[in-house]
């Protein structure tokens, strides 16, 4: 889930308990776990509100001086449906860093790894990519995805689905510019013989 960098403090500091969205359906579940880009939220209630409805103390709790500041930072159709987000930040390590910290891979998770960057290959519209990524991030770490999309051949954003598809399996990181191997990639290039 998408959250402005100005609005990451208030979220880890517990200040931010709410979110605002115009979306054509709810993007989000009660009870479901998402990710801010630092911590990891839980959607306590999902509700559709109108736009005059929008309290002070709810743009407070949503990051914004009034409701007619948050009204004016809504993105999309007035005819699109305003839903009322109400979460809390979970107190727990994103379980993508935990895995990416591992990097004592055995034969199974070695197996677990080809198996799922083998889907990954079979699935992709573009052919198989995920060693390919995997390689260039590896021998081009904090280059601007830009770059490493044209060299690829792939319009930017196919080329960053790809490289959050590898983040879930724990073998990239997000640097401010570009990515990195993380330890668990770094040491499955280095056990495959890839790098």
């Amino acid at each position: 889930m998408l959250f402005e960098r100005r609005l990451r403090d208030g979220i880890s500091d517990g200040t931010i308990t709410m979110m605002f969205r115009c979306w054509r359906r709810s993007q989000v579940v009660a009870g479901g776990r998402y990710r801010t880009g630092v911590d990891i939220i839980e959607v306590d209630s999902v509700e559709i509100v109108s736009a005059a409805d929008i309290t002070a103390g709810e743009a407070r709790a949503a990051g914004y001086a009034s409701p007619d500041e948050l009204r004016a930072g809504l993105r999309g159709a007035a005819e699109v449906p305003i839903y009322r987000i109400h979460f809390h930040r979970v107190d727990e390590a994103d379980p993508r860093a935990t895995l990416a910290a591992n990097d004592d891979l055995d034969s199974p998770q070695l197996r677990e790894i080809d198996r799922r960057l083998a889907r990954l290959d079979a699935a992709s519209p573009h052919g198989p990519w995920t060693m390919a990524t995997l390689s260039a991030i590896a021998a081009n770490p904090g280059t601007v995805s830009t770059e490493l999309a044209k060299a690829a051949g792939l319009e930017r954003f196919m080329f960053k689905r790809d490289v959050r598809k590898l983040k879930e399996l724990g073998l990239t990181l997000s640097l401010t510019t570009g990515y990195r191997l993380s330890p668990r990639g770094e040491a499955y290039l280095r056990e495959r013989g890839s790098r």
